[in-house]
């Protein structure tokens, strides 16, 4: 068995590849960043023959940078940015077209369609998800429609997928006979799944208007899954896991009650239930959260924000606020508060637990006092104060009262931003050792299925805390800045 793990992380901006030792600790990593397509207002895109390109290119540059052969590797996992669609040429293995990534809003229409009169959450109780853009079953039909693909569909000539999907195609060889899979976590996210079966679901499939053989098979995410062929040769391909429930895997949050948040493009929460889904009264998203080869399915309770980093890019790239998107806590300890300015960030509408498509951003409380260092901190603060709302939601639905946050992230690094996390939640915000866990999360599930850790309690042992935040705020203040934070949230629901 080889001495170290690999763990192939491609997310919403990069994809990266890493390789971690018997300890946890990272021994490599190399990472490249892919083109964000806009073609229009609401539509983002990726380029999925690009995605896989950086695939190779990283893995490679890792191993290089350690002077590692593929042969040093007991395994390798996967973990993918989640909903984001691909469909492609079975004999060609070419995209019909770019991917429609999980922040595109381009389905408002359709899911409006097929919600009909039973409205968005008529697929609720199979599928624990309300009818939205996010979800990948319904960005597939679209495709489908729009190039006129539905008879080549029919006769079997194309494959769909999320992300993980068209990587593990391609790593186990592709057109020369590539496994078709996605796991219970990514399938869980389509539309199309079963929540109490984890099997695809005919009725789901032709209601969307899917064949359901255009769908991958659904594999554990913890298990044999495949042998590489392409770019790691030879070695066994036994994770995958959507980035969310990877890095709860990677946070080593395998008991009920225990949850993490993770502060990427957009920020996701996610609480383990156990091995029974709890339907969500309260706008969140009922899902797995991994299951292992020859265990039951654990459950997971999330609530997904879809704009907290991405406007630190936005406040760089299309205001100019900022040159680098680490200057922005700078410029928000540039004033000693917010100066009543609160940033609502629905540029893809409003996630977790609001599900509002209509919502649009909006800026407000602006005076002749505010300035650049306002909007800045409104826009941090705007991260914080959408957590609430979702562990406000998460409360009502599980009844658990966290004692503390576990988060991870690139966001976490941000010390302004943490530690107003933990005055307006109230409980103490923790980082590990290693904030980017996503990758962690894959290679763990990865190392447990060949037995380079032996179980679940050996992972736990590795975790580690490298900062805490606790409440500093005084409560009738705290009170007071999450009302008029959801005054803004009103303001955003009149733009139409």
């Amino acid at each position: 068995m080889g001495e170290y793990v690999g763990a192939l992380d491609q997310g919403t901006t990069s994809t990266r590849f890493m390789v971690f030792d018997g300890s946890g600790s990272v021994v490599t990593v190399d990472q490249m960043e892919h083109n964000q397509i806009f073609p229009q207002p609401g539509w983002v895109e990726h380029d999925a023959a690009e995605i896989w390109d950086n695939t190779v290119r990283v893995i490679h540059g890792a191993l290089r940078k350690a002077e590692l052969e593929a042969s040093d590797l007991a395994a390798v996992g996967l973990t993918n940015q989640r909903e984001t669609t691909v469909i492609w040429d079975r004999s060609t293995g070419e995209p019909v077209a770019n991917a429609i990534v999980w922040q595109d809003t381009r389905t408002a229409d359709l899911v409006s369609r097929l919600g009909g009169d039973d409205g968005p959450d008529k697929f609720r109780p199979k599928t624990g998800l309300p009818l939205a853009t996010y979800f990948a079953g319904p960005k597939a039909r679209w495709l489908l429609d729009e190039h006129d693909l539905h008879d080549r569909a029919a006769r079997g000539e194309l494959a769909f997928g999320t992300i993980d999907s068209w990587i593990v195609w391609n790593l186990t060889g592709g057109v020369d006979g590539g496994a078709h899979v996605t796991d219970v976590t990514n399938a869980s996210r389509t539309m199309l799944m079963d929540l109490a079966t984890t099997a695809w679901d005919s009725d789901l499939a032709t209601e969307i208007g899917l064949p359901t053989h255009v769908l991958p098979d659904i594999v554990d995410s913890s298990g044999h899954i495949g042998v590489c062929e392409v770019a790691l040769p030879g070695v066994p391909l036994t994770s995958i896991l959507g980035d969310q429930q990877a890095a709860l895997f990677g946070q080593a949050c395998f008991e009920v009650g225990e949850a993490k948040n993770t502060y990427g493009t957009g920020n996701f929460m996610v609480l383990n239930t156990g091995t029974s889904p709890i339907d969500s009264k309260s706008g969140l998203l009922t899902t797995v959260a991994y299951r292992l080869e020859g265990r039951e399915t654990v459950y997971a309770l999330e609530g997904s924000i879809a704009v907290t980093g991405s406007l630190v890019q936005w406040l760089r790239d299309n205001l100019g606020l900022i040159a680098e998107s680490a200057e922005v806590e700078t410029l928000a300890r540039s004033v000693e508060d917010n100066g009543d300015v609160y940033f609502v960030p629905a540029f893809s509408g409003l996630f977790a637990p609001h599900w509002r498509t209509d919502a649009r951003g909006v800026i407000v409380g602006l005076t002749r006092y505010a300035n650049k260092g306002h909007i800045a901190r409104a826009a941090l603060e705007s991260t914080a104060y959408q957590t609430v709302d979702v562990l406000d939601a998460m409360a009502t639905d599980s009844g658990v009262n966290l004692a503390e946050l576990r988060v991870d992230g690139g966001m976490t690094h941000n010390e302004l931003l943490m530690q107003f996390q933990a005055d307006v939640l109230g409980v103490d915000v923790v980082r590990p050792v290693v904030p980017e866990t996503t990758a962690l999360g894959a290679a763990y599930a990865a190392g447990l299925a060949v037995g380079f850790w032996g179980d679940l309690e050996e992972i736990r042992e590795h975790w580690a805390e490298s900062a805490r935040w606790s409440p500093k705020m005084p409560e009738e203040r705290r009170v007071q800045l999450v009302a008029r934070w959801r005054q803004a949230i009103e303001r955003s629901y009149e733009w139409v």
